[in-house]
């Protein structure tokens, strides 16, 4: 599976409801998660699992949408816009599989700074929970 597959694959994840399993199923053992609102890149699978499984949470639904995408092989930027709490948010995810079509690398930036504070109260709010 290649980037393009991968791409594919995270559109199904992202248009199917959030599935957790399916989300496990894309990322590499070695995946690294780099968060709009943490210092530190998120590292292994299971943490980058749970930062992105409690992201398309917080910023899909209704409101979410891919903006428009660039792809170059192994890996794509994909602008998105979504609201919380009527705060309108523009990001971009920027991801890279690996040989096996297994995001490997995810990056997320976000903007305007009202829609990073929400985001990071959501995003704090849905972590915690997972981990209780």
């Amino acid at each position: 599976m290649s980037g393009p597959a991968g791409l594919a694959a995270w559109h199904a994840y992202m248009a199917g409801g959030g599935d957790p399993q399916a989300l496990r199923d894309l990322l590499a053992e070695d995946a690294v998660f780099h968060s709009p609102v943490v210092h530190t890149p998120q590292q292994g699978r299971d943490t980058v699992f749970a930062y992105l499984h409690a992201a398309s949470h917080v910023l899909g639904g209704e409101h979410f949408r891919y903006l428009r995408e660039i792809v170059d092989g192994d890996q794509a930027c994909l602008e998105f816009a979504s609201e919380l709490d009527g705060i309108h948010i523009n990001g971009v995810d920027i991801i890279r599989w690996n040989d096996e079509g297994k995001i490997q690398d995810f990056k997320v930036m976000v903007r305007p700074l009202k829609a990073i504070n929400k985001v990071w109260e959501k995003m704090a709010a849905m972590l915690a929970a997972q981990a209780g």
